[in-house]
């Protein structure tokens, strides 16, 4: 395929998708096959991937395991709704309940993070009977009416329209907001006296939710800690804690195997949602909470492509290569290079305001020289000059998409990190 056929299909999409449809680079791609961490495109160019099809990607391209384990499940039955009791479905809830370590677990299966967290929002809700929500600033939950309604990020929340009460709370970003210049136990101290202040003034609200790292806030968390701080506050008042793992989850930040395990909370979330990298690619989303949480609905529900099996299948054959191989560890030791090398060359580049993160979960943050002004033109061309050099990244950020993100698959070896550093530090210092 020539770049003219690349450029007919961008005017087609152009012509029958929404304008709202964001798509990446000046002269946006068509990927047509991938294997292992490398990705190609229409044109026959070679990259290597370091967003996963934002993270949805876990493992590898095109893993013999999930492909296997697919293309024997669609030889039987693909899929068959909820109705009907479904082996591979009962198979991956009964490994998540016991990876969640939430007590008497339950889990419901959806089609994508933000399905979950509309069922987590719905379960909460209801268990609760009050419709306020405490949400983070900064944050992002989905694209759903409810979820871009408690989304604490205006890039991605077109409307300020909801069907929930929601108030914002201080701490999802650690280097900007009044409290920036504290030390860590200042900070979560200052956020924990603002939460209790919030709560003096209001009813108590159904639940916290929280990304342990914001995804498309750029990869920003609090410190380690904060949660489990705030947990205390809210368990005083009976408020539940919803932790949405949809980017953070399966061991993805290396040292914990979810993100809200970094906090010392004296136990797990009320509830955890789920999705993106557990299906390596196939549509899987979820939510697990404790039994009396799950079954407070008192009407009939069904999932009509929840937890179909072919999906399952791949969830189950994903997750299983995931754990036998260690690719947590994997996260852990790759991403402490990979992010280490980042600083290190980004150290030389006045744009950039911090490399953040942990495991394979990287941020890299760019504002004008000189100043703390976010600056998404740089971001922009960063990602325009590592992809003309065989590197595909993806961006995000609270005020501005000014931030680079950095999630390759949790297979990524030390040469392919090395690879990487090296495309992304000439793209930065392209911009100098």
């Amino acid at each position: 395929m020539t770049q003219d056929a690349s450029r007919h299909l961008f005017q087609r999409h152009r012509a029958v998708l929404p304008d709202w449809l964001a798509l990446y680079y000046d002269d946006p791609i068509e990927i047509t096959h991938g294997e292992g961490r490398h990705v190609w495109d229409a044109d026959g160019n070679k990259y290597l991937d370091f967003f996963g099809g934002i993270l949805t990607t876990m493992t590898a391209h095109a893993l013999p395991e999930v492909t296997k384990a697919v293309t024997e499940q669609a030889g039987r039955i693909v899929h068959s709704s909820t109705l009907y009791l479904n082996r591979p479905m009962v198979d991956l809830a009964e490994r998540i309940a016991k990876l969640s370590g939430i007590p008497d677990a339950r889990v419901f299966f959806t089609t994508s993070g933000t399905e979950a967290n509309d069922t987590a929002l719905l379960l909460a809700t209801t268990h609760r009977r009050s419709n306020q929500i405490l949400a983070m600033r900064n944050s992002y939950h989905g694209r759903s009416f409810s979820t871009v309604g408690i989304t604490g990020n205006k890039g991605w929340s077109p409307t300020s329209l909801s069907p929930l009460q929601t108030l914002y709370v201080h701490g999802g970003v650690r280097t900007r907001g009044p409290y920036a210049d504290l030390d860590d136990a200042g900070f979560i101290a200052a956020c924990v006296a603002d939460l209790e202040d919030l709560l003096g003034h209001v009813r108590p609200p159904a639940a916290l939710i929280a990304e342990p790292i914001q995804g498309v806030g750029g990869f920003t968390s609090p410190p380690d800690g904060l949660y489990a701080a705030f947990r205390k506050v809210l368990r005083e008042r009976g408020v539940l804690w919803i932790a949405d793992e949809v980017q953070t989850g399966w061991g993805r930040t290396g040292e914990t195997f979810w993100g809200w395990q970094a906090h010392g909370a004296d136990g797990p979330p009320d509830i955890l949602t789920f999705a993106k990298g557990i299906g390596n690619g196939m549509s899987i989303g979820g939510v697990v909470a404790r039994a009396e949480i799950m079954n407070c609905l008192d009407s009939n529900s069904i999932s009509t492509f929840g937890g179909t099996q072919i999906t399952m299948a791949a969830g189950l054959a994903n997750l299983t290569y995931l754990l036998e191989h260690d690719l947590q560890g994997n996260a852990r030791r790759v991403g402490g290079l990979l992010i280490e090398r980042l600083r290190a060359a980004a150290a030389q580049v006045p744009a950039v305001r911090e490399v953040r993160g942990r495991g394979l979960m990287i941020g890299v943050e760019l504002v004008r020289p000189g100043t703390d002004s976010a600056d998404p033109e740089a971001a922009a061309a960063v990602l325009e000059a590592a992809r003309a050099d065989g590197l595909l990244l993806g961006k995000g950020g609270g005020h501005s998409t000014s931030a680079l993100r950095v999630a390759p698959p949790m297979t990524l070896t030390v040469a392919e990190a090395e690879e990487g550093a090296a495309i992304l530090e000439r793209a930065l210092r392209s911009i100098r």
